[in-house]
């Protein structure tokens, strides 16, 4: 049987009996959660793990059948929950992995605490009923083009306007390196699925209570797609941060620690056996 561990890279401490995973985004790994998980080692057990095509998983492990769609995303972190047999999690996911959460939420409810999304989006296109994601399909088939043709060139385009922290060059250079980091057929691939995504019909479906933190001045997803989750997603509490940007655990990680850990507090009662 395969090592979902080992595949995933998974990574295991902290103290507590309830079990925090972390989720990466698009283009990242289980290393931008640096500065915010080790804050919840005293009181949970934490986990981090990187998708296959990410960071230091098993790029063996990648095909394009299973990862073509979110879908892949979603086995890999149900999968690795099975494995760690880890019962109710609160997860914490960046970006898409807010959506693959939600999505792993919805096949397997008992396998969730709560979710707390960090600048999530269901559908990151607009579209003619008036809903605005914050891209023209015009725009993303550009990114996805100047992958294909310099793929350093769009990483270098798109880390600062992402980040959008300009007194933080360090940052802004670590996630550009970040983005280079994996495959980029793989990496352009992942762009596809997550930009080309709509899980708009699939918020009803869900019943786990979640956080929604929606940074201010973020150019990957405006601020009206949080307010519009809020207002679809039932058993949904909306903050909006003072972090700027698409990335507050990476420019912002104490107020994106001190976000979590008030909302978490208004579950301490059910942690109770």
């Amino acid at each position: 049987m395969e090592n979902i561990l080992v595949r995933n890279n998974v990574k295991v401490f902290g103290q507590g009996e309830k079990t925090i995973v972390f989720g990466h985004g698009f283009g990242c790994d289980q290393n931008m959660w640096r500065f915010v998980a080790p804050q919840f080692e005293k009181e949970y057990r934490v986990v981090l793990f990187d998708y296959v095509g990410s960071g230091k998983s098993d790029l063996t492990a990648y095909s394009y059948e299973r990862y073509g769609t979110i879908e892949g995303y979603v086995k890999d972190l149900l999968e690795v929950m099975e494995a760690l047999n880890a019962g109710k999690v609160i997860f914490v996911g960046h970006s898409i992995s807010s959506m693959i959460g939600m999505m792993a939420s919805i096949q397997r409810p008992e396998y969730f605490e709560c979710l707390i999304m960090v600048g999530p989006s269901p559908r990151y296109l607009n579209d003619e009923s008036g809903y605005y994601g914050g891209f023209e399909r015009e725009d993303v088939e550009e990114l996805l083009d100047m992958m294909e043709m310099n793929f350093v060139g769009w990483a270098s385009y798109l880390a600062p306007l992402a980040l959008n922290n300009p007194d933080r060059p360090l940052l802004t250079k670590e996630l550009e390196t970040s983005f280079c980091s994996t495959d980029p057929a793989v990496t352009r691939k992942f762009a596809e699925v997550t930009f080309f995504s709509d899980h708009r019909e699939d918020l009803a479906k869900a019943e786990t209570p979640s956080l929604i933190l929606q940074c201010s001045e973020d150019s990957i997803v405006p601020v009206g797609v949080g307010k519009y989750l809020e207002s679809h997603l039932k058993n949904s509490t909306f903050r909006l941060m003072e972090a700027k940007g698409h990335y507050p655990h990476l420019s912002h990680p104490e107020e994106t620690v001190r976000l979590i850990k008030e909302y978490l507090s208004s579950f301490k009662e059910d942690y109770v056996d």
